[in-house]
């Protein structure tokens, strides 16, 4: 019986992760090293993570440095940065790349506040389904005669409850995102 809550509770922690990831790739107007976590270099033929080429680090707010370890990486890193679609524009000196975020519009605001929100619906629904997976679990128990009837409206109970408290993160993450993306 805990099992099922055990990995209920599990499988809801990993949809709560997932949703902190797809928000960090949301940009706001300060910058924010894992806006690039995604972005893949060509390194010697093998497609590496870019902060595994490089050092990322943010100055003054609103630019991310980006100094590759290899300095022959540089056009690599740029056309890379290029092709990920986030509106970035990368300036390069001969050994480090400036990333310098660009000003949100009140129009671009709201687009990624509706991105925020449709993640965060779907970090929901998937929450959702994982009660929905738990209790039919514990219904296969009731009705094979491992537990009673009482202890499956425990269990219900339970798994409702570690349901709302999840659903209130997704709730208080999607907040805080959108502060943050409100904020000038």
């Amino acid at each position: 019986m805990n099992d099922i809550i055990n990995s209920a509770t599990s499988r809801m922690e990993k949809s709560i992760s997932s949703l902190g990831h797809a928000f960090n790739k949301i940009r706001t107007g300060r910058a924010n090293p894992a806006i690039l976590d995604d972005i893949k270099v060509d390194y010697y033929g093998n497609p590496t993570v870019l902060n595994q080429t490089a050092s990322i680090s943010v100055e003054e707010g609103r630019s991310l440095v980006i100094s590759p370890w290899d300095k022959s990486l540089i056009p690599e890193i740029e056309k890379a940065i290029m092709n990920s679609n986030l509106g970035l524009n990368p300036n390069s000196t001969s050994d480090l790349i400036r990333i310098t975020m660009p000003t949100l519009t009140e129009e671009t605001r709201q687009d990624y506040i509706k991105q925020a929100r449709a993640e965060a619906e779907n970090s929901r629904v998937s929450i959702r389904n994982i009660r929905r997976d738990a209790n039919q679990s514990c219904k296969e128990l009731q009705v094979s005669g491992e537990i009673s009837e009482d202890d499956l409206r425990r269990l219900e109970d339970l798994i409702q409850k570690e349901t709302d408290k999840f659903i209130g993160l997704v709730d208080s993450e999607l907040k805080s995102k959108e502060s943050d993306l409100l904020e000038i």
